[in-house]
């Protein structure tokens, strides 16, 4: 054994700072992957920040859209309401117009044929009248004159036998009788004197 190595009692000073690089070594590479660890974590905690803050944004945009939506919604139907009613309003115009149309239509055509049914009536009441001898009209006015009696008598006594409403309803029919009364005069000399002329050939 030499006299240095019976004289060592520890690392040389070489070896000391072999030692000591080794360690910085190390350390630098633990502060190194220490830092890549804090950087990963930075990183990732930014991602997190951003994804949250793009997910509020997209969060705000639908918001937004279904606000827009709604509102678009609710004026479309507004306006559909509208055009409907307006729609409404001209066809019951358009029927109350037609109505009305129909309805003057349907009177003056009851008046026309009314007075052509009086016109007709008085003409062959005229007719009648003229072709038919003075006897026979004297025979049928007083034939008419008993029917009427007998008529009032009957609708009297209808009357007080009869319940109110009816009553009034036969008021109404005799009231249209007196305003017609030259055609119901001429219809009754018509049968007057029809039943005259037919019992006066049964007697021959």
């Amino acid at each position: 054994m030499t006299q240095r190595d019976s004289n060592h009692s520890g690392p040389t000073p070489e070896e000391l700072r072999a030692q000591v690089e080794h360690t910085r070594d190390e350390v630098g590479r633990t502060i190194d992957a220490l830092a890549a660890k804090a950087d990963v974590q930075a990183r990732v905690q930014d991602q997190a920040a951003a994804m949250k803050e793009q997910a509020a944004a997209v969060k705000d945009q639908v918001a937004d859209k279904a606000t827009v939506a709604k509102d678009e919604v609710a004026d479309k139907a507004a306006v559909v309401k509208d055009q409907v009613t307006d729609k409404a309003a001209v066809v019951k115009d358009q029927v109350t117009d037609k109505a009305a149309v129909v309805k003057d239509q349907v009177a003056d055509k009851a008046t026309q044929v009314g007075g052509q049914i009086h016109d007709k009536t008085d003409q062959a009441a005229r007719l009648f009248m003229d072709k038919t001898p003075a006897p026979v009209l004297d025979t049928a006015a007083g034939a008419a004159a008993r029917v009427r009696d007998t008529a009032s008598r009957v609708g009297r006594f209808a009357a007080d036998q009869t319940p109110q409403p009816l009553s009034d309803r036969a008021g109404q029919f005799a009231t249209t009788a007196r305003n017609n009364r030259a055609p119901l005069i001429a219809a009754g000399l018509v049968l007057a004197a029809y039943l005259l002329i037919r019992n006066g050939g049964r007697s021959k």
